[in-house]
């Protein structure tokens, strides 16, 4: 079952003659998140730092809570690897794939790993704008970052992709004031979106956001922003759109 593997330099060179799966399985280092079917940890190689997401088989009963619970079961780490190339492709920072290996069928025997190499220096939008009510940033600064969350956003939804874990915590400031966008492990790619995904992914986008001290009038800018359009056409055309990304990210921000 040699399964599909795509090695970069230096995990060629690092586990030459070497079954990928089983050196991916036996690498170790700071486990970040510990779950029966999936692991993520750091690790260095010659200094430098890479995170490895393992994945194991996903048993039919998981899948079935999942469906249940009207949420689509991540059962390997492709959906994360074809998100990170195509985000890659468009100009979106992302983590940039290091190694990759999927084999197995069934959804029981499937084992999976994704490398990426370390975004470096960061801090995610979540801490940096933690304190905005108490000290808010300046106008032209707030405009900035809107604007850069609204083009990544309108170019993922364009290309056909659902965040699915879409928060302002997965968006890291980099030290040139550039966004990395992270944790893309459940995204979807479609030919094109649903709307409801697109909706699921902005009402995340602004229930995480409420407590910076964001007004309507900022708002309005990032919807004529993640639209390119003028202010008065997105409004005339698509009120009801944003109301419904208001209502759910209401209920999210009251039920958690």
């Amino acid at each position: 079952m040699p399964g599909q593997v795509e090695l970069g330099k230096v995990f060629t060179s690092l586990w030459n003659g070497r079954d990928a799966f089983a050196a991916a399985a036996r690498v170790e280092g700071k486990v970040y998140r510990a779950l029966e079917q999936r692991q993520t940890l750091a690790f260095e190689v010659d200094g430098k730092v890479y995170f490895i997401k393992r994945h194991k088989g996903v048993t039919l009963a998981e899948i079935a809570k999942n469906l249940i619970q009207l949420r689509l079961p991540v059962v390997s780490a492709k959906n994360e690897m074809v998100a990170l190339k195509c985000l890659h492709d468009l100009g979106i920072r992302v983590p940039v794939i290091a190694a990759y290996g999927k084999r197995g069928w069934q959804p029981s025997q499937l084992e999976s790993f994704l490398v990426t190499e370390d975004v470096g220096p960061h801090v995610t939008l979540e801490d940096y704008c933690r304190d905005w009510i108490c000290n808010p940033p300046s106008f032209r600064h707030k405009l900035d970052l809107l604007g850069k969350v609204a083009r990544i956003s309108r170019i993922m939804h364009g290309a056909g992709i659902c965040h699915r874990d879409f928060y302002i915590c997965h968006f890291l400031l980099m030290d040139d004031g550039e966004l990395t966008l992270i944790d893309l492990h459940r995204a979807l790619k479609k030919n094109r979106l649903a709307t409801r995904w697109i909706i699921k992914d902005l009402a995340g986008l602004r229930f995480s956001s409420m407590d910076i001290g964001l007004n309507k009038r900022d708002l309005l800018r990032f919807a004529r922003m993640y639209r390119g359009l003028p202010l008065r056409k997105v409004l005339a055309e698509e009120a009801g759109f944003w109301q419904a990304v208001e209502k759910r990210a209401q209920k999210l921000y009251k039920n958690p």
